[in-house]
């Protein structure tokens, strides 16, 4: 661990009062460098995914590291038909970070009301035990937190919203 780096994340975090142990590494190409370089296991490694609602409707979703967003249960929970994934470019201008830098902390505000993104967490990250790792705002940063602490940050919607990852065929 090194001194954590000034990122909108960083300061929100220390603003937040949340206890949490900023992490910094070098870059990672998987989920398992990830962990390794955090000393987690990569389901506490959190994704922080960017969906839209609608437009200039977005939310973003908490999810471990070893499932992915299962489509028909966050569409049923939040009542709607169709959701998507914006690109690199609109995630970025949606909350201030790059891809893979992404975290609820520190993001942009919704400029329609200037209020946070609404959050949702899977519900395996508060049902697993200990901390979890999210974005730190910057390539090769994450906070270790509670995942207690970290739902009641954003009043955070806790549901069944993901299903292990399915394996890719070429």
């Amino acid at each position: 661990m090194t001194d954590a780096p000034d990122t909108p994340a960083t300061r929100a975090l220390a603003a937040s009062g949340i206890d949490h142990a900023v992490t910094v590494h070098g870059p990672v190409r998987s989920l398992e460098e990830a962990a390794v370089a955090r000393g987690l296991e990569p389901w506490q490694i959190l994704k922080t995914l960017v969906v839209r609602r609608g437009d200039g409707d977005f939310l973003m979703v908490l999810v471990p590291g070893d499932r992915e967003i299962s489509w028909p249960k966050l569409r049923e929970l939040l009542g709607v038909s169709r959701l998507s994934m914006p690109d690199k470019d609109v995630a970025r201008d949606v909350t201030g970070y790059e891809r893979g830098t992404i975290t609820p902390f520190g993001a942009e505000a919704d400029p329609a009301t200037g209020r946070p993104w609404p959050v949702i967490a899977d519900a395996l990250v508060v049902d697993r035990p200990g901390p979890v790792s999210i974005g730190g705002g910057a390539h090769g940063v994450a906070a270790t937190v509670e995942p207690a602490a970290l739902v009641a940050a954003f009043e955070a919607t806790v549901a069944d919203v993901t299903e292990p990852i399915t394996p890719r065929t070429t």
